[in-house]
């Protein structure tokens, strides 16, 4: 019979590939992604038959090596004292060594290993976990540290995901920082909660995607760092981390102070502003309607750290913070200008952020009327509007148009919001 990851088991090894599909290890099968059957890895790895019969992989990750393009995006899986190295689920030659061989001073009968970038650990680095020891391996010069953690649970399996390490053990997780190894709060967790969907648990929702027709944006944009992101409703999704897959996430894991989605995002000087109406309909005892002077189109402003932190004193409203009396559909600044472009029904207002105070400069209309998001790059510009996109090759070009050019559809393989 199959193992059902549902049932809660322990995963023998996690490792994605160069295009950022995860594979999960149990036992002689393997799960691709984070729905689906469990299938045979030889199936997907077809040379680990030819060299074991043991039936499972103690460790596995991908090579984290940008200097080396003939090892960089690598899978290596790790069986006893011997690794095997894959690229595109074909066995690189001259494999399998010796781990001494390939990772000297690294122990054999590994429990897990994960890849940790330069800036995320002090240079690039692979982490091998054995028991409560951790070995860091340096890349570069082969040199290993051994740290002993005993406050992580012993992991059988470890995960690099979206710049966050996860380390598992039975059907739970903990996450840690991968220098210290300091543990977030509120751990362990459940992991079917999070890295997998399955029936009657928290993620267990159809897993199809959507037809076209129904792809929409609410906000785009990209921060200072790379980092691309696309919301919708109450979620969003990182579109720069090909190599993680995409996975939507509550809006609120990063950005906690900004519930119930957003109307508009923009990014400027290592900031990301946040644009939505928090007005709520109240009534006092007369039933006369009343609004909170807080209430109406708020400006979240966080800084694009390596976690998102509210400046203090935001929200502000919109008025006081860009000059423009809200609501708004969508906003868009382009790379080296400090003029952000606010879109609010067939209008566009052009706000320099430069100036004190901030007030509009120039008002344009536009052949739409109502845009769900934009975002300018390195293509141009592109306005969304339900399930299609148009191209302009610049503000300019977009403020004087006065017809709409051929749309395209939004592809939901680029934007993955599930059901």
């Amino acid at each position: 019979r199959d193992p059902d990851r549902c049932a809660g088991i322990e995963f023998d090894a996690i490792a994605p590939d160069e295009k950022g599909t995860s594979y999960f290890f149990k036992g002689d099968h393997l799960w691709v992604g984070f729905s689906g059957p469990a299938e045979l890895s030889n199936g997907t790895f077809k040379d680990l038959d030819e060299y074991h019969h043991l039936g499972h992989v103690d460790a596995a990750f991908r090579m984290h090596n940008k200097k080396d393009s003939g090892d960089h995006d690598h899978i290596y899986l790790f069986l006893n004292d011997k690794v095997f190295s894959y690229y595109k689920h074909s066995l690189e030659k001259g494999f399998p060594l010796e781990i001494q061989q390939q990772f000297p001073g690294v122990p054999s009968h590994l429990d897990a290993a994960v890849e940790c970038p330069a800036g995320e650990c002090v240079t690039d680095a692979v982490l091998f976990f054995k028991g409560k020891d951790v070995y860091h391996f340096d890349i570069a010069t082969k040199m290993v540290k051994k740290k002993a953690w005993d406050h992580l649970p012993n992991c059988t399996s470890a995960f690099r995901w979206l710049e966050h390490y996860y380390c598992f053990h039975g059907h739970h997780f903990t996450r840690f920082h991968p220098v210290t190894g300091e543990v977030g709060e509120n751990y362990p967790k459940d992991a079917r909660h999070y890295f997998m969907r399955v029936s009657n648990v928290d993620h267990g929702a159809s897993g199809k995607k959507e037809p076209c027709s129904a792809v929409h944006l609410d906000a785009i944009t990209a921060d200072d760092t790379g980092k691309r992101y696309a919301f919708r409703g109450k979620s969003y999704i990182r579109l720069d981390s090909h190599r993680d897959g995409t996975h939507p996430f509550p809006i609120t894991k990063s950005w906690r102070d900004v519930t119930d989605g957003v109307d508009a995002v923009f990014s400027y000087d290592s900031k990301i502003y946040l644009i939505k109406d928090v007005t709520q309909i109240k009534f006092n005892q007369n039933f006369e309607r009343i609004f909170s002077p807080s209430q109406g189109n708020q400006v979240y402003i966080y800084k694009a750290d390596a976690h998102y932190t509210l400046i203090d004193g935001y929200p502000k409203p919109l008025k006081d913070e860009l000059g423009v009396q809200g609501p708004v559909d969508a906003a868009f600044m382009c790379e080296g200008e400090p003029t952000v472009f606010l879109i609010q029904g067939q209008k566009m207002f052009s706000v320099d952020l430069n100036a004190t105070p901030r007030s509009v400069k120039r008002e344009v209309s536009l052949p739409f009327t109502k845009v769900d998001a934009a975002e300018c790059g390195a293509d141009g510009v592109r306005v969304f509007v339900g399930s299609k996109y148009y191209k302009y090759e610049s503000p300019t070009i977009l403020s004087h148009s006065k017809v709409t050019p051929v749309p395209f559809k939004i592809s939901p393989k680029e934007f993955v919001f599930k059901k």
